[in-house]
């Protein structure tokens, strides 16, 4: 129940970060190339989130390292030029991109507490664990250093 209860949250907040990041890409405070770049990360994450896709880690990493790419210092420092707009988008993929992260690693916990319950011998022995699947980690990339010193 733990594992889905934090995968169902981290669901929530890849989506969150999804459209905090076509947000940021339709504010008109990037260049169109850094903007199309992202918007297209961006949609391609929330199609991911729509359709269960098997592929969501490599999305989500692309994602993350499309907002690398798009929001350069020097990029960061023309969008805390252009105003409120600019930098208020900015806080929100900020902010979703910490809760992404608090989110998997939520989730890659409670998913090695249940990998190392479902190693006891008794567990295995009287197969407490049913039929049940062994859920494994997500991993994928989701620091974004340059968003964690601004913020």
């Amino acid at each position: 129940g733990r594992v889905e209860g934090a995968l169902t949250a981290l669901d929530a907040q890849l989506v969150r970060r999804a459209e905090a990041t076509l947000e940021l890409a339709n504010s008109g405070v990037l260049d169109p190339a850094s903007a199309l770049l992202l918007a297209g990360a961006a949609s391609e994450s929330l199609e991911a989130a729509d359709e269960r896709h098997t592929g969501r880690e490599a999305i989500e990493s692309d994602l993350t390292h499309a907002l690398e790419l798009a929001l350069s210092p020097d990029a960061l420092a023309h969008i805390a030029q252009e105003g409120e707009i600019g930098e208020a988008a900015l806080a929100r993929v900020a902010a979703a991109s910490q809760r992404v992260q608090l989110a998997r690693r939520f989730h890659n916990d409670a998913v090695t507490d249940v990998q190392r319950v479902r190693r006891k011998r008794v567990v295995r022995w009287f197969r407490l664990a049913g039929h049940a699947e062994l859920p494994q980690t997500i991993e994928f990339a989701d620091e974004l250093p340059l968003l964690e010193r601004s913020g």
